[in-house]
C-alpha cells in the first residue's frame, strides 16, 4: 500500500514525458521517430514536408522508389541463377570412341529354327489363312521337345485374330472359329500398307490369366506389323528360356561377322573388339571398348586415318519373320557409355560403303539451382541395371524394369535382371504379357512416373554423326573383289560371295576440332550484391546500413511494440479479473464519487472532499500580525534618517 503512490507517479511521469527512438510506445511514434532520422531523404521529406500536395507527392515518390528497387532486385535475383553458355574449340589429339557393331539378324535361322519351328508354323499358316499366302510344303524342321509342346498350347490361347470393321466378333486364324472380344481395343498404327479389304483389321488379344473377363485387344491397320508383334511377342517367350550361353553360340561369331578390318592405317582383327551380347540383337562387338583400360586415339582426320570394316551380313540365313531389312546396325558411343542400339543405332546397307563422318563435343551443364540435372545419378532412387555410367536411358529403362518386376512378378525380357528376378515366359508367368503391354502402356503415357524421377545427367559425350553412301563393289571391281574376299573367309573360289552378303563400313573423324560446351553462371554472388547496392542507392541513396536499419525499425522495433501492447491488454485483463468488488472497497474506507481517476489529491479536489458528520467545519486559522512587525539590527538611529521620518 505505501509503495502504491510512487508507482502511480512513476506511470504518470511515463504518460507524460515524450518516449521517441525504437522504445516509441505506438507505431506511428516509431514511423515519425524513423523518418526524421533515416538517410533515406524520401522518408524525411514526407515528415518535415509542409502542405498536404507536397506531403502527398513526397510519398507517392518513395513508394515508386521502392516498387522500383524490389522489381530490379527480383530481376537481379532471377539473373543470378540463369547461365551463360559458352563454346570452347580445341584442335588436338582425339581419343576414338566406343563403336559397336551388331548384324541386324540376331541369331542364325539355321542354328534357331528347332526352338522356333512351332512359332514359324502357326506363323505360316495364319499368312495362308489370312491373305492366301503358301510356299508348298513347309521346309520348318520337326522338333518335338518341351518348347514346341508347351509353345503349340499358348499359340491357341492367344492366336492371331481378324476383326472386321472393329465388331466385337473377331475370327481365329489359328481354328477358323468366331469368338467374341471383352475389353478395350487399342490400335497400334495407321500404316498405308493393308490387306486387300481395307475393313479388315488384324490383331491379337490379351487376358488377365486371374480374371478372364479383364482383356485388351490390340490391332493393326497393317498385316506386316500385326505378324511382326505378335512373332516377337512368342519369339521373347522363347528367347527367354535358352540359356545365355546357348544363345551366344547360336549368334554371330566374330570371325563369322568381320572379314577385313584397319584403323588408323594399320591391320586390326578380331583382338581388338569385345564380344558384347545384346537381348534383342544377338552377339555384338565393340570395337575400342576400353576393356583392358586402354584406348586408341587418331591424331590425324580423315576417311583413311579412321576404322574401316568390312562386315559378312550373310542374309541368306536370315530369320524372315522376325526381321524384315538386311544390314548391320553400329552405335557410337563413350567407352562407359551403355550401347542402347535399339533406340539410336544407326542402319548399314549391304553392297554399299558407308561412310561416317564424326564430330566430338563435349557439353557440361550446372546442376541446382541452375538446370535440373544430376552428377552421377546417386540422387536419383532408381537401381542402375546396366552397370555403365548414368544417362536418362538407363534410368528410364531400370525404372521401367524394376516396375515391370513389382507389378508382374518378372523381368522383361530385352533389358537387364535386377537382382533375384527372373525373365518372363509363359512357363512360369502366363499372365505376363498382359501385365507387360498395360505396364508399357502406362509408361508411354508417363503415368509410372519414370520421366518424371530420371534426370539428364550434366556431363556427356556427344559423337554427331554424318553419314554418306556409294555403291560398293563397283561393277567392274566386283569379280575379283568378291573372289579375294571369298578366299580370305576360306571358301573354294568357284563359290564367291554375294555383295548382298557384304557391307563396307567407315567411321573416322572430319576434323580434330573438339568442341567444349559449357555453362557457367551469369553472375556472381559479389556481382549480386554489387547490382544490389546500385539500386538501393539509385532509388533511395540507401546503404547496407540503412538495409539494417529497416531490419531493425520495420521488423524487430515493430513487432517488439505489438508484442507489447498485447502483453498489457492481457494483463489488464488478468488484473480486472483478480480486482475486488465495490463493497468491499466501501467497507475499507469512505467512498468518494470526486476522485474518480488515479492522480494524487491536490489541494483544490481536497477542498471538494466531503466532511465527516459531527466535525466542525475548517476554517483558515488567522495571521499573526506580529510578524509584520519590521525589526531592525540598528538599535539607533542614523541622523539622516530621523530628518527624512520628521519631514
Amino acid at each position: 500500500a505505501a509503495t502504491a503512490p510512487g508507482k502511480k507517479i512513476t506511470a504518470r511521469l511515463k504518460r507524460t514525458l515524450p518516449v521517441r527512438g525504437p522504445q516509441a510506445p505506438t507505431l506511428s511514434e516509431l514511423m515519425r521517430w524513423y523518418c526524421l532520422n533515416t538517410n533515406t531523404h524520401g522518408c524525411r521529406r514526407i515528415v518535415v514536408s509542409r502542405g498536404r500536395l507536397r506531403r502527398l507527392l513526397w510519398i507517392l515518390l518513395t513508394l515508386s522508389a521502392v516498387g522500383l528497387i524490389l522489381w530490379q532486385c527480383a530481376e537481379l535475383l532471377m539473373n543470378y541463377y540463369s547461365a551463360s553458355v559458352s563454346v570452347t574449340v580445341q584442335f588436338q589429339k582425339l581419343p576414338f570412341p566406343a563403336v559397336t557393331i551388331c548384324n541386324i539378324n540376331p541369331y542364325k535361322y539355321s542354328a534357331m529354327k528347332e526352338y522356333l519351328s512351332e512359332l514359324d508354323k502357326e506363323t505360316k499358316k495364319a499368312l495362308e489363312t489370312f491373305y492366301g499366302f503358301s510356299e508348298g510344303k513347309s521346309k520348318v524342321r520337326r522338333s518335338v521337345d518341351e518348347w514346341n509342346s508347351t509353345g503349340s498350347d499358348f499359340f491357341q490361347q492367344i492366336p492371331l485374330l481378324k476383326v472386321e470393321d472393329f465388331s466385337r466378333t473377331a475370327t481365329d486364324l489359328h481354328s477358323g472359329q468366331k469368338r467374341k472380344i471383352e475389353g478395350s481395343v487399342f490400335h497400334k498404327d495407321s500404316s498405308i500398307v493393308n490387306s486387300g479389304d481395307s475393313n479388315d483389321i488384324i490383331g491379337f488379344q490379351l487376358c488377365d490369366a486371374n480374371n478372364s473377363s479383364e482383356c485388351a485387344l490390340y490391332t493393326f491397320s497393317s498385316g506386316v506389323n500385326a505378324i511382326q508383334e505378335w512373332y516377337k511377342l512368342h519369339y521373347m517367350n522363347i528367347m527367354a528360356q535358352i540359356p545365355l550361353e546357348t544363345k551366344e553360340k547360336l549368334s554371330y561369331s566374330a570371325d563369322d561377322l568381320l572379314l577385313t578390318c584397319f584403323f588408323d592405317g594399320l591391320s586390326c582383327d578380331k583382338r581388338h573388339f569385345t564380344r558384347f551380347h545384346h537381348p534383342l540383337h544377338g552377339n555384338c562387338y565393340t570395337f575400342n571398348s576400353g576393356e583392358n583400360r586402354t584406348i586408341l586415339s587418331t591424331s590425324t582426320g580423315g576417311s583413311e586415318y579412321g576404322l574401316q570394316v568390312v562386315l559378312y551380313i550373310d542374309e541368306a540365313d536370315y530369320n524372315p519373320f522376325l526381321v524384315t531389312s538386311t544390314g548391320a546396325k553400329i552405335i557410337v558411343h563413350d567407352q562407359n557409355e551403355y550401347p542402347f542400339i535399339e533406340d539410336i543405332g544407326t542402319e548399314i546397307e549391304t553392297a554399299a560403303a558407308t561412310s561416317i563422318g564424326m564430330h566430338f563435343t563435349r557439353s557440361r551443364k550446372l546442376s541446382k539451382p541452375y538446370s535440373d540435372c544430376t552428377e552421377t545419378g546417386a540422387d536419383i532412387p532408381v537401381e542402375n541395371l546396366y552397370n555403365k555410367s548414368y544417362s536418362l536411358q538407363i534410368c528410364l529403362h531400370s525404372c521401367f524394369q524394376k516396375a515391370m518386376v513389382d507389378s508382374c512378378g518378372c523381368a522383361q525380357y530385352a533389358q537387364p535382371l535386377p537382382a533375384g528376378a527372373e525373365y518372363c515366359n509363359y512357363k512360369k508367368n502366363p499372365n505376363w504379357m498382359y501385365c507387360y503391354y498395360r505396364l508399357h502402356e502406362k509408361f508411354v503415357k508417363e503415368q509410372l512416373g519414370c520421366q518424371q524421377i530420371c534426370k539428364d545427367a550434366c556431363s556427356f559425350k556427344e559423337w554427331a554423326l554424318t553419314t554418306s553412301i556409294a555403291q560398293w563393289p563397283s561393277t567392274v571391281s566386283e569379280d575379283w573383289m568378291l573372289r579375294v574376299l571369298s578366299w580370305d573367309k576360306g571358301q573354294k573360289l568357284n563359290k564367291k560371295l554375294n555383295k548382298t552378303d557384304l557391307a563396307n563400313l567407315m567411321v573416322f573423324y572430319k576434323d580434330l576440332n573438339e568442341r567444349f560446351i559449357s555453362e557457367n553462371p551469369a553472375n556472381t554472388l559479389v556481382i549480386l550484391l554489387s547490382n544490389f547496392g546500385g539500386q538501393l542507392g539509385l532509388w533511395m541513396s540507401c546503404s547496407v546500413v540503412c538495409v539494417i536499419e529497416i531490419v531493425e525499425v520495420f521488423f524487430i522495433d515493430s513487432l517488439s511494440i505489438v508484442m507489447r501492447r498485447q502483453w498489457q491488454r492481457a494483463n489488464k485483463w488478468w488484473n480486472e479479473g483478480k480486482a475486488p468488488q465495490a463493497s468491499d472497497v466501501e467497507r475499507q474506507g469512505h467512498h468518494n464519487p470526486v476522485c474518480v481517476d488515479e492522480d494524487l489529491p491536490t489541494f483544490t479536489t481536497a477542498l471538494r472532499l466531503p466532511l465527516p458528520q459531527d466535525s466542525p467545519l475548517p476554517r483558515t486559522p488567522p495571521p499573526n500580525y506580529s510578524t509584520l512587525r519590521l525589526e531592525t539590527a540598528f538599535t539607533e538611529q542614523l541622523p539622516d534618517t530621523l530628518e527624512l521620518g520628521q519631514h
